[in-house]
């Protein structure tokens, strides 16, 4: 079992940045991949970043340059840095991994950008 905690959402401004942390239950580096989505009411959940154990990472184009996904296997964390945000941008974003076979989801983390 992996328990997957979210933090760091909150309201910003067009153009502003937030980080959103996602704290494992277990050590990270045993995950095959970990990953960031985001569902925005009305819409399917998407990929927003994506990290392989080996460090290889992917974006969308939406997110390409904006924003960063890292992990830091000492605090068990996986961070998305999230720069210039758009209104776009504005969903619930969640934290995944894949483990032994199985994915693993968070509850999820309310992001908000708008004047």
């Amino acid at each position: 079992q992996v328990q997957l905690v979210e933090s760091g959402g909150g309201l910003v401004q067009p153009g502003g940045s937030l980080r959103l942390s996602c704290a494992a239950s277990r050590s990270i580096g045993s995950f095959d991949v970990m990953g960031w989505y985001r569902q925005a009411p009305g819409n399917q959940r998407e990929l927003v970043a994506r990290v392989t154990r080996g460090g290889s990472t992917n974006y969308p184009d939406s997110v390409k340059g904006r924003f960063t996904i890292s992990r830091d296997n000492a605090k068990d964390t996986l961070y998305l840095q999230m720069n210039s945000l758009k209104p776009e941008d504005t969903a619930v974003y969640y934290c995944k991994v894949l483990f032994t076979g199985r994915v693993y989801w968070g509850q999820g983390t309310q992001v908000t950008v708008s004047s």
